[in-house]
């Protein structure tokens, strides 16, 4: 019996300093990171004071995915947030900004308000993703990559060089199957007056241009520019006058109601990574790793390293830009 409790006495003495060691709070993490001089802080736009990198990450993956991916996409997506930021801000010299321009940013008001009941274990659940990927980031050729990403391909993913006309090599077009079964909509319609589209694309329409209409697509199938008569536009310019969600689209004119139906697949720009794309793969057992490989051509991961000289001792000045 002595040598039982013996026993138990040295579990305890093992255990009780984890079983009352507090959680790690934001507030605590950023203290933790004030006192180390190679910490990158971000700087985003509306936000007053600047975030150490990976409580900066886990706001993107709160703003850019749903909670409720698997890890392993949670993980991707932690991966390319780091990336984007680093190379878009150089290494924290930069500000960047909290929307779809950049990369969508949710602050901890914002991630309870969107959670409610559900904030606390959805925190811990994007916190691990991101701290069990701390320091990742994605390369190509020894440089960090520009990640771009997007929600819905249309089951093909966009090259940057038909989106932009310059070729990136760790940007090309691949496959990206298996969104419909994950996503809540691929496939998107809308309607509008024929008022409201010469309106929008800044051009007088009639029956007969509509009828004379041709979408010039590349090889994923996206729109590389709509022609008719003397009319031609981008693509990509479209969808910018539509507001559509992708440029993978269909248009028809109803001659009788003057009403133009457009319908698209995919929602996004379309190049790099897919996210729903990643979670139909994460929900087949592949990895971050796997996952970012297949959609940054030729690209590895590896660990990021502050090679900054100075190794900053104390956050740069508040952002006091709103």
């Amino acid at each position: 019996m002595d040598k039982l409790l013996t026993v138990l006495f040295i579990i305890l003495l093992f255990f009780m300093p984890i079983l009352l060691k507090p959680a790690l709070t934001q507030e605590k993490i950023t203290k933790v990171a004030k006192d180390d001089p190679c910490t990158v802080w971000i700087s985003v736009e509306g936000v007053d004071e600047p975030l150490p990198l990976e409580e900066y990450v886990l706001g993107v993956v709160a703003g850019e995915m749903p909670a409720q991916f698997q890890e392993e996409a949670l993980k991707a997506q932690a991966i390319a947030a780091r990336t984007y930021a680093l190379r878009s801000t150089d290494n924290g010299k930069k500000t960047i900004a909290a929307t779809v321009s950049a990369q969508v940013y949710k602050n901890k008001a914002e991630r309870k308000e969107r959670w409610g009941k559900e904030y606390k274990k959805n925190e811990q659940k994007l916190r691990e993703a991101v701290e069990a990927t701390s320091n990742q980031v994605i390369e190509y050729e020894g440089e960090m990559i520009t990640a771009m990403f997007f929600s819905t391909s249309n089951g093909k993913t966009e090259a940057a060089q038909n989106y932009s006309g310059n070729p990136i090599p760790y940007l090309q077009s691949v496959d990206s199957p298996g969104e419909a079964e994950v996503a809540p909509e691929v496939e998107r319609r809308q309607e509008m007056t024929l008022t409201e589209w010469n309106r929008k694309v800044g051009s007088s329409w009639n029956a007969d241009r509509f009828t004379n209409l041709q979408l010039v697509r590349n090889q994923t199938g996206r729109v590389q520019k709509a022609v008719s008569d003397d009319f031609e536009m981008s693509g990509r310019d479209m969808r910018d006058a539509l507001g559509l969600p992708s440029t993978d689209f269909n248009i028809a004119y109803d001659v009788t109601n003057q009403i133009v139906h457009v319908t698209t697949q995919g929602y996004g720009h379309g190049v790099g990574m897919s996210q729903y794309g990643a979670e139909a793969f994460a929900q087949k057992g592949w990895t971050a790793e796997q996952i970012l490989a297949h959609y940054y051509t030729g690209t590895s991961i590896n660990n990021f390293e502050n090679n900054d000289s100075e190794c900053l001792k104390t956050p740069p000045l508040a952002n006091n830009s709103k």
